[in-house]
């Protein structure tokens, strides 16, 4: 079974801590020495804050994930009891982000050592001068894979409103369940009032 992180809105006070958590921790730089204007924003995660709800949605790692059933090229597969997308591979088709049943797949430019990538090809036309158009990739949750400590969103939350959850927590959830079940069982007799 899949790793994931899911949020509890009723502990969600919707700080977007969790976001810039996620842009710190996928930078790759210290992003709060760069330039304004060379700064992206880009969480793998996004708070949605409506009348009734607040609450960061973000990639639920599905087990048969309608993603990586659509990518073209096989940059999205399951490693590790997770998806990833592998950026250098993607060729920003968006199939992956029209498919996701959570909208938690977005596209950015891509990067690689801090600097936009560009498109070896495809020039485009704007305000009257043809370059090079930059280089757009899926990016999604990767549930901090490379910092080795888990996800990022997780560890900063204030509120305690994200759990990251792994198989071992799901199968004794499951069996906690089926306990509580039983036992309600023999607590009112069983069948043997029907």
């Amino acid at each position: 079974m899949n790793r994931f992180v899911i949020a509890d809105p009723d502990k969600c006070i919707g700080c977007h801590t969790c976001e810039v958590a996620c842009v710190v921790a996928h930078a790759g730089n210290n992003m709060f020495l760069q330039e304004e204007s060379g700064a992206d924003f880009n969480p793998r995660l996004t708070v949605v804050e409506t009348d009734e709800v607040t609450a960061p949605v973000q990639c639920r790692h599905c087990e048969d994930a309608p993603c990586a059933n659509v990518c073209p090229n096989g940059s999205i597969t399951s490693k590790n009891n997770s998806i990833f997308i592998n950026q250098d591979s993607c060729i920003g088709c968006k199939t992956c982000m029209l498919v996701c049943p959570y909208g938690a797949i977005t596209m950015v430019t891509a990067h690689k050592s801090g600097q936009k990538q560009l498109q070896s090809g495809l020039r485009s036309n704007t305000s009257g001068s043809w370059s090079r158009k930059e280089r757009i990739v899926a990016n999604k949750c990767d549930l901090c894979e490379d910092s080795g400590k888990g996800p990022e969103c997780v560890r900063v939350c204030p509120t305690n409103a994200l759990q990251f959850i792994v198989p071992s927590q799901i199968e004794d959830s499951i069996s906690r369940k089926r306990l509580a079940s039983a036992q309600s069982l023999q607590q009112f007799g069983g069948f043997s009032r029907l």
